[in-house]
């Protein structure tokens, strides 16, 4: 049933293993320096806030756009630059939430003290995505769901997590291992990420590496 995923490891396996060592280079030392050609020219340095504001960008956007957001502002952009400027330079390379977006990465700049202290604090990913995305928490990212937290966490080294969007849905329901849902619910997006899992553990990965599967399945580029 899952040939593809395995024959997707075979010809691009070197790309995905070399960004997971990206993503655990950014979550162990705070910052790392990104490679995505030969899908994207695009290389340069990130550290953990720009890393979270390219979250926030992607999010009924798309990677490719955030990854250019986030070359193109780099890591003392995200931390200096004005709304306005923001917003500019958002506009500019064509994000459709332009504004919402540069007003939520000065918000989260403003608290991100909160989410570096929450990172230290050693809970569980499942745990820090539900502070990170649950309204009632001090430490809720405006704008992160279950699934903006999650591509956040996964991002700076946890495997453990799923990004439950389009691509997953869409791999799953044509593996028919979940029903075709109308909207994502928490539970509905934890029982996929429950499907999703199993189907890792049965190919001898980590949801991490079969995420990064799956988007090159999608789209054909190993991106993040």
């Amino acid at each position: 049933m899952f040939e593809d995923v395995l024959l997707a490891k075979e010809k691009v396996g070197s790309f995905v293993r070399r960004r997971l060592e990206e993503f655990e280079n950014l979550g162990r030392f705070g910052e790392t320096y990104f490679n995505f050609k030969p899908f994207l020219d695009a290389e340069y340095k990130a550290d953990l806030f720009s890393e979270l504001c390219f979250c926030l960008l992607t999010a009924n956007s798309s990677a490719s756009l955030g990854i250019k957001a986030q070359m193109q502002i780099g890591t003392e952009g995200f931390k200096t630059l004005s709304l306005e400027e923001l917003t500019e330079i958002l506009s500019s390379l064509g994000h459709r939430f332009a504004r919402q977006r540069a007003e939520r990465i000065v918000k989260a700049r403003e608290s991100f003290h909160r989410t570096l202290e929450l990172l230290k604090n050693g809970s569980s990913p499942q745990e820090l995505r539900d502070l990170l995305s649950d309204a009632c928490s001090k430490y809720k990212v405006e704008g992160f769901g279950l699934k903006e937290a999650s591509h956040f966490l996964r991002n700076i080294g946890y495997k453990d997590v799923a990004i439950i969007d389009r691509h997953i849905f869409r791999f799953l329901k044509e593996k028919k291992l979940i029903p075709d849902y109308k909207t994502v619910t928490r539970k509905i997006y934890l029982q996929s990420e429950k499907v999703l899992k199993e189907v890792a553990q049965g190919l001898g990965m980590s949801l991490a590496e079969l995420d990064l599967y799956v988007f090159y399945l999608k789209t054909g580029k190993v991106l993040k």
